[in-house]
């Protein structure tokens, strides 16, 4: 049942895309430029709420009916923005933004549902495949503006209303893939009886968690004054989106080969090197050599990619109590990982206009090295524990 997970994370994927697009269009038209900004936000702390309440709704009805009811909330919530770009007051739209950003949790934590759905020894791959696919719907999605705002206007509805009512059958769309999917059984890796396995087994969400979080604060923060650095030197609107290109192939392209290797070799290895290419791509970014810079925003994503996937990976492996409570764990890691991300957006360009990437980067070792020492000082005994389980699997 692997097929509705990706295929509703895809669409899922293409409804955020087409309603934060143009959300800050109309914002900008309606309110001020300055406040354009503030429905993403809403985005932003939907996915937040949205992956606590998530993991509230598997811990009780299951995963598939919790990503069922995600997805049905942000059709609600594409609904309202369709409302605030026919007329309706524009307060509408941070509701419905907030909504989606419920559907996008969902989005994003049904990798957890793709792993239940495959063997023991395909789970990252299957995350992998689903972190992928939600990417193919983020480009493709934008290819139906147009065609969705000319739709729209022989309606006789203002052509803005095209992508929110993209963004709502987008949604609806996924809820219908959803529907498809059945409830996998789910058993944990069992439960080490030395002290050593079980103090690694407390200490192994923690790394993972951190591991999820540093990436993300690292490349959001990186990625934010991205644009304004290009400006300042002069790049073109074409020019930067070719970095914007570059660094999205590393954050997604490679997913089902991160995912392979992390099923081969366990996830350790996989967190280890993403921390690594995180720190060495913000130290190259820092240098001002205009031949590495786009190179180095790929590895920037791919390192992402790895501290993203592997620490997933890592989490499963701390599921050694109910499927509910393992839920919740994973709802938890999720937000703070989305809090993060809103954090990081907003203390970016502060930073960035107080020293310039040489800082950013500065603050990313400072945040990644302690923690890599860290993962490289946590106990193999985790990882064999989870390799015996997927030689009984």
């Amino acid at each position: 049942m692997l097929i509705p997970v990706v295929v509703a994370a895809a669409l899922m994927n293409a409804a955020m895309v087409a309603a934060s697009a143009v959300s800050t269009i109309l914002v900008a038209e309606e309110l001020s430029p300055g406040l354009a900004g503030l429905p993403n936000t809403a985005g932003v702390l939907g996915t937040a709420a949205g992956a606590v309440a998530v993991g509230r709704w598997s811990a009780r009805f299951g995963r598939a009916q919790a990503l069922r009811s995600g997805y049905g909330v942000a059709v609600a919530g594409g609904a309202l923005t369709v409302l605030a770009a026919v007329g309706a007051p524009v307060a509408l739209l941070f509701v419905g933004m907030f909504l989606l950003g419920a559907g996008n949790a969902a989005s994003l934590l049904s990798r957890y549902a793709a792993a239940d759905a495959v063997t023991p020894a395909r789970r990252a791959a299957a995350m992998g495949t689903v972190v992928w696919a939600s990417t193919a719907g983020a480009v493709g999605g934008p290819f139906l503006f147009e065609p969705s705002e000319a739709l729209a206007a022989s309606t006789g509805l203002p052509a803005l209303a095209g992508p929110f009512l993209l963004a709502v059958a987008a949604a609806f769309a996924a809820l219908v893939a959803a529907s498809r999917i059945r409830p996998q059984p789910v058993e944990g890796p069992e439960q080490p009886n030395d002290s050593e396995s079980q103090a690694t087994s407390r200490r192994t969400p923690v790394v993972a968690a951190g591991v999820m979080l540093v990436g993300q604060l690292v490349m959001v923060a990186m990625m934010t004054s991205v644009p304004v650095h290009a400006h300042h030197h002069g790049q073109s609107l074409g020019a930067l989106g070719l970095m914007l290109s570059f660094h999205t192939l590393g954050m997604f392209a490679l997913s089902p080969v991160t995912g392979w290797w992390i099923d081969r070799s366990g996830p350790r290895p996989a967190m280890l090197a993403g921390l690594v290419v995180l720190v060495v791509s913000a130290l190259v970014v820092a240098v001002p050599s205009g031949a590495s810079f786009t190179p180095a925003l790929f590895f920037l994503g791919f390192g992402w990619n790895l501290c993203y996937l592997g620490g997933s990976a890592y989490l499963l492996q701390a599921a050694r109590a109910s499927e509910a409570a393992r839920a919740r764990l994973e709802s938890r890691v999720e937000a703070w990982v989305w809090a993060v991300s809103a954090v990081a957006t907003a203390g970016s360009t502060a930073l960035f206009a107080e020293g310039g990437f040489l800082l950013l980067s500065a603050v990313s070792a400072v945040l990644a090295l302690p923690l890599l020492f860290v993962t490289v000082r946590t106990p193999k005994v985790v990882a064999a524990a989870a390799t015996a389980q997927c030689a009984r699997g």
